[in-house]
């Protein structure tokens, strides 16, 4: 067989994109498979706004700041490019980016891969060369090599009073087990060492398709929250749960957990502990009884980790129920806390209860009173950690050591383990056993464990 030698000044070349990707990691996922297929199409990724042909963002519109930073976003790859294709949750409002920017090229909601495709289609038209386009089999990760979001379902059947997402990503839309397997065995395949399990709601995973059958490895599981993670640890990898609601199932997979299948790591966001705040965010499940859950949880995983997000100054918050709030996380001591100062959302129902505002002063007092309180927990929780050994996962390895982190750390928005280590050839995505000899509020400091 005679090979064809191409001319240089024959063969095409591929169009340049640029991109922007806002949001939750959810998104990201979202901006990872618009990739992956102009990938797949022979386009190449621009790492600037001006060396590209145009440029698509992938916008956030969860609250009013997000929607202020995506439309910012836009307008700077206009002024740059010229040349932009907005899609994501934002674009579900597409008057709203109209408004400002009457001369993007295309606006799509979440979840429409295929009408930003074609916008690049329309706009700078494919050249693909089969012989020399390559995608690896996983696809295009904006994620390190060794962890990687696993997006099991779309959308929310919760009707939160805060929350627009129903709205922006539609009713909850399930993936059956099997596709999620695939594509998690793809990924462990390429180097994956952590999957981070991500929906809106992934406790209430399979409930649309009404736990619909599959077959894995020649075993036949249900499309439900429980056989996912029981697949899902087997692996071999690390598997942390996100964005899990306390329904009464997340029982079993705790056991999970002390079995060592997937990590003792629990997202719960809790968002308040007063009933009379929960019952206006109509937020689900009752709070009196989560106290008692989350310590039944911990009498079957000694090791497990609880993380949650809160909000204060919602419409009708008082100072009673913030107290509430500051008394249960004294009771429960969570591992991972973050907090929020409501933002009022153009579309939610917040608005339209008949409630007083919390002035932003109040907020922000409220705000900075409930960090310092949970410091102090977090700070003990943290030194109780200190001359116990664990397992932990190197991120990054530096001049002074590594940068890892433990079961209880999920990537950028927990702590990390700061590892002092004398070998020289550790890699990201290595698992090192360590002692911990310090810690602060939220990090852990650690020397490596040579055997």
């Amino acid at each position: 067989m005679t090979a064809v030698k191409k001319d240089k000044s024959q063969m095409k070349q591929a169009g340049k994109i640029g991109f922007a990707s806002l949001g939750c990691p959810k998104a990201l996922v979202d901006s990872e498979r618009i990739i992956t297929q102009l990938r797949a199409e022979g386009y190449e990724l621009s790492h600037s706004y001006d060396g590209a042909d145009l440029v698509i963002v992938n916008t956030c519109g969860f609250i009013d700041s997000a929607r202020e930073e995506s439309l910012e976003t836009i307008g700077e790859a206009l002024n740059e490019n010229g040349k932009v294709i907005v899609t994501g949750c934002l674009g579900a409002r597409p008057e709203v980016i109209r408004e400002k920017y009457p001369n993007v090229l295309s606006i799509s909601g979440p979840q429409q891969y295929e009408t930003v495709i074609q916008a690049v289609h329309e706009a700078l038209p494919p050249q693909h060369d089969p012989y020399v386009d390559l995608v690896p089999p996983q696809g295009i990760k904006l994620t390190p090599r060794h962890y990687a979001y696993l997006k099991v379902s779309e959308g929310c059947n919760n009707k939160c009073s805060f929350c627009i997402i129903p709205d922006l990503r539609g009713k909850l839309a399930s993936r059956t087990l099997d596709d999620v397997m695939r594509e998690a065995e793809r990924l462990v395949k390429a180097g994956v060492r952590e999957l981070l399990v991500v929906s809106q709601d992934t406790s209430a995973y399979g409930v649309d398709i009404k736990y619909k059958d599959a077959k894995w490895n020649d075993k036949t599981y249900q499309s439900r929250f429980y056989d996912l993670c029981d697949a899902l640890g087997d692996l071999g990898v690390w598997v942390r749960l996100h964005y899990v609601y306390p329904y009464p199932h997340v029982d079993d997979a705790v056991k999970l957990m002390a079995e060592g299948k997937i990590l003792p790591y629990l997202d719960i966001p809790f968002q308040h502990a007063s009933p009379n705040v929960l019952r206006n965010m109509k937020r689900p499940g009752k709070i009196e009884k989560t106290a008692e859950r989350i310590k039944k949880w911990r009498e079957i995983c000694p090791d497990l980790t609880i993380r949650s997000t809160f909000i204060v100054g919602f419409p009708g918050e008082t100072e009673e129920d913030f107290q509430l709030l500051l008394d249960w996380l004294d009771e429960v001591q969570l591992d991972r806390v973050g907090c929020f100062e409501y933002e009022p959302v153009e579309g939610a129902r917040a608005e339209e209860l008949d409630l007083p505002e919390v002035p932003p002063e109040v907020k922000k007092d409220r705000w900075n009173r409930f960090m310092a309180h949970q410091q102090k927990i977090s700070a003990a929780r943290m030194a109780a950690k200190i001359g116990t050994q664990i397992i932990v996962m190197i991120d990054e390895v530096t001049e002074d050591g590594v940068i890892a982190r433990s079961a209880a750390d999920a990537p950028e928005i927990d702590g990390l383990v700061y590892v002092a280590t004398d070998e020289t050839d550790l890699v990201a995505g290595d698992f090192i056993a360590v002692e911990v000899l310090d810690a602060s509020e939220y990090d852990l400091y650690a020397e490596h464990i040579i055997e």
